[in-house]
C-alpha cells in the first residue's frame, strides 16, 4: 500500500474539514493525561519507519478482526444487510494512511481538525457519507469505538518488532507511545457523541 497518494475520502487539509471545537489547549491537555511526550513523538517516528513497509499485513491482522466478529462486520452492512466491499475496501485504504498519519503527523491544529473530521464521520451526523454508501448501520457504536483501542493496540506489537531488526526497548518505547497515540485519538473522535460533557 501506498501511502504518498491521498485514498479517496482522505480530505486531511482540505478546506472541506471544519476547524475543531477542541483547542490546542485541550489537545495539551489531553497529552498531558496521557503522558505524551517528545520521546513519544520520536518513537513513533521510528515506529512509522518499521510499521509503514507493513501496513498491507497490519490492515489484513485489523481486518481479519473486524470480519470475524458479526457485530463490528455489521457497521460495513449495505441495504442487503451483508458487507459492503466498496465500502470495506474505501475504509481500509484510509486505515492505512491513518497509520501513517498518527506515527508521522505533527499533532497541530491541523490534525486536531482532522480527528474532529474522522470522529464525525463514525457518528451518525457524518458516517456513510463520506464514500456515499447506503448502510443498514447509521453510526459507530461508541463502547466498540473505544474498545477498539484494544485490538489496535495490542496487534502492533508484533509488527514493531519486525523480525529483530529492533531492541527490546526501542520496542516497547515504540509500543508505548503507539498507545498513548491511538488513545489519544480515540479520546478526540468521541467528543461528537458527547459535545456537553467532553
Amino acid at each position: 500500500m501506498t501511502t504518498t497518494t491521498n485514498p479517496a475520502g482522505y480530505t486531511y487539509g482540505q478546506a472541506v474539514v471544519a476547524p475543531s471545537p477542541v483547542s490546542l489547549q485541550d489537545l495539551g491537555e489531553l497529552k498531558k493525561s496521557i503522558l505524551f511526550t517528545d520521546d513519544d513523538v520520536a518513537a513513533l517516528a521510528r515506529a512509522g519507519e518499521v510499521l509503514l513497509p507493513q501496513t498491507d499485513e497490519i490492515l489484513e491482522v485489523w481486518y481479519g478482526f473486524v470480519g470475524s466478529h458479526p457485530h463490528l462486520i455489521a457497521t460495513f452492512a449495505g441495504p442487503a444487510e451483508q458487507p459492503d466491499p466498496v465500502y470495506l475496501a474505501a475504509v481500509r485504504q484510509r486505515f492505512g494512511r491513518w497509520i501513517a498519519d498518527l506515527c508521522n503527523r505533527t499533532y497541530d491544529q491541523e490534525w486536531l481538525d482532522y480527528q474532529e473530521e474522522i470522529g464525525l464521520r463514525h457518528h451518525p451526523v457524518g458516517k456513510n457519507r463520506t464514500d456515499g454508501v447506503e448502510s443498514t448501520s447509521a453510526y459507530i457504536p461508541l463502547r466498540h469505538l473505544i474498545a477498539f483501542i484494544v485490538p489496535i493496540t495490542l496487534t502492533i506489537r508484533e509488527f514493531l518488532s519486525d523480525g529483530g531488526r529492533t531492541t527490546s526497548a526501542e520496542v516497547d518505547a515504540m509500543y508505548q507511545a503507539w498507545f498513548k497515540a491511538v488513545t489519544l485519538t480515540v479520546a478526540l473522535w468521541v467528543r461528537p457523541y458527547s459535545t456537553e460533557l467532553w
